[in-house]
């Protein structure tokens, strides 16, 4: 797909570590102008420069998109600097705490869902009017595989995924008439500093995640970010409304495998 996306633009929330990042340079290469939001300005300056050495068009915008006031102004800050807006990867998550539904805390709860869930119905409030207005535009909300099985211990971000799946379908339907297509995908386990502070250097737990994935290792960021990009290009024109898993046979195990170790 070489230069698939040249002179388009795209926004890429937790764009400054993991997926987020890998789908940001992966948009750069392809010729979009990226606007990289972050939380964390530290690591969304890393992104914008690593972008910038490597000849791409990127500028960050400091966003927590659990907020409505941020996330407004990442779109609009995006649309005045580059006069657009045809594709958006709402992508920013967090694991929460792993405890059971009982032992979870509100303000756990509440916090999965602001990053998880509010803020893909936000960022889909924002982008879309933008996209409607040009006719055109493809967005792709990070879900999980937990939107499609669930887990142990990770009721809240559970929840929030399988609400995240079910958004993006509504999303589709809403605008499909309109020229916007909207998908999800739905990452197995993928290597990013999130699983690594997990695993925490601790060998039994890395192997407990590898054996989560029937194809026998962990996903890259790089490959989630390869199914974006396909999601918001025209080979896809004639998809909308789904979630994929980007899992190496996860979800086709399903439930046969076992419990992660207390």
């Amino acid at each position: 797909m070489a230069r698939t996306f040249e002179g388009k633009v795209a926004i890429v929330t937790g764009g400054g570590s993991g997926i987020g990042r890998s789908t940001a340079v992966a948009f750069a290469k392809e010729g979009a102008k990226v606007a990289v939001a972050d939380i964390s300005k530290e690591f969304g300056e890393a992104a914008v420069h690593a972008i910038g050495k490597s000849g791409g068009d990127a500028i960050f915008i400091q966003t927590d998109v659990s907020k409505a006031r941020d996330v407004e102004n990442m779109v609009k800050k995006t649309v005045q600097h580059y006069g657009r807006l045809d594709y958006a990867h709402n992508n920013a998550g967090i694991d929460g705490e792993f405890v059971t539904i009982v032992s979870c805390s509100e303000e756990n709860w509440d916090h999965v869902m602001g990053v998880n869930l509010k803020s893909v119905w936000l960022g889909m409030k924002y982008e879309i009017p933008e996209m409607v207005k040009q006719g055109k535009g493809s967005i792709v909300n990070t879900a999980s595989v937990a939107a499609i099985i669930a887990f142990r211990t990770m009721g809240a971000y559970v929840a929030s995924k399988h609400g995240v799946a079910g958004l993006t379908k509504t999303a589709a339907l809403e605008y499909c008439r309109k020229g916007i297509r909207v998908n999800a995908v739905c990452p197995g386990v993928i290597r990013t500093s999130m699983i690594d502070t997990f695993i925490n250097n601790q060998a039994p737990v890395e192997q407990a995640m590898v054996s989560l994935e029937p194809i026998g290792r962990m996903g890259t960021p790089e490959e989630v970010a390869d199914a974006v990009l396909w999601l918001c290009s025209d080979a896809a024109s004639f998809v909308t409304g789904i979630a994929l898993p980007v899992d190496g046979a996860m979800v086709a195990e399903g439930n046969a495998f076992p419990p992660m170790p207390e």
